[in-house]
């Protein structure tokens, strides 16, 4: 390959100052041949220095501000690479902590859902509680029975108040939801007892006929009571006293809350339970 001319590879700046440089030289050469006479030679001289002079100010000129903008770009550049690359870090670290916390949300979604499950289950046990104790008014289907004296008037048919808890607690053992003897609720803390002429249930007076209302499976409940050690002893004394007895399904039964002075803890301290007299029964659901 053949070799470039010099004026091709030069650099340009080099190029023009040279190329100025000669065509003044060539000037002034050739005014030296025509040796005219006319004003004197040292002025066209000093013209040509000057301008010169002043070609070679504006080339040193550009040279500098050249090589400034060179280092300005340069450290420009410089700037711009170093942001993209902290920009890069930032954004890598931005993306491990969404991991993290995605991590994080799966986690707490997780005992979330292990929380609802045991909420709903103690919403649940927490329900049947309430119904047992009596803190809430409850509806269903259950059956009901109704007690009386015996109709020939003899003292000894009359009801008493332990013929109502061996009705109570068959009908626990039978696997009642809730019972109810003339509107009170039964709880385990409810007594039934003689009082004078009426028998006291929450400590409110009930009069015969006694309407017990119990809550439970329609299909199992009759039979279960009739089985039950309880509801055994029950009919004994209807045979033996000929009191009125009659049972019955019911579709649908509301039975009210416990008084709220029943819905409370109480503790019996140990022993005492052997002083109480012989006609305060108390039932156990």
């Amino acid at each position: 390959m053949p070799e470039l001319p010099q004026r091709v590879t030069m650099p340009l700046l080099t190029l023009i100052t040279q190329q100025a440089l000669d065509e003044d030289y060539l000037h002034v050469a050739e005014r030296r041949a025509m040796a005219a006479p006319g004003p004197p030679r040292g002025r066209p001289r000093r013209t040509a220095a000057v301008m010169v002079a002043v070609f070679g100010v504006l080339v040193a000129t550009a040279a500098i501000q050249t090589s400034r903008n060179h280092g300005v770009d340069q450290a420009s550049r410089t700037t711009l690479v170093t942001r993209i690359n902290d920009e890069r870090g930032s954004v890598s670290k931005l993306q491990d902590k969404i991991a993290r916390l995605r991590d994080r949300i799966s986690a707490l979604q997780a005992q979330s859902d292990q929380l609802s499950t045991t909420e709903q289950a103690a919403v649940s046990r927490l329900r049947r509680l309430q119904v047992r104790t009596g803190f809430v008014a409850v509806h269903g289907e259950g059956i009901r029975i109704t007690i009386d004296d015996a109709p020939d008037g003899d003292p000894d048919g009359k009801v008493r108040d332990e013929d109502l808890a061996k009705v109570a607690n068959g009908l626990w053992e039978a696997g009642a939801e809730a019972v109810s003897i003339n509107g009170q609720r039964l709880t385990a803390v409810s007594a039934i007892r003689n009082s004078s002429l009426a028998i006291q249930v929450n400590t409110f007076p009930l009069t015969p006929p006694y309407t017990v209302l119990a809550i439970g499976d329609t299909r199992t409940l009759q039979a279960n009571f009739l089985d039950s050690d309880g509801g055994q002893l029950f009919s004994d004394v209807v045979s033996q006293v000929n009191l009125g007895f009659d049972m019955e399904n019911v579709d649908a039964l509301s039975l009210p809350a416990a008084p709220a002075k029943l819905l409370r803890l109480t503790s019996v301290q140990a022993g005492a339970s052997d002083d109480l007299p012989a006609h305060d029964k108390e039932t156990t659901p």
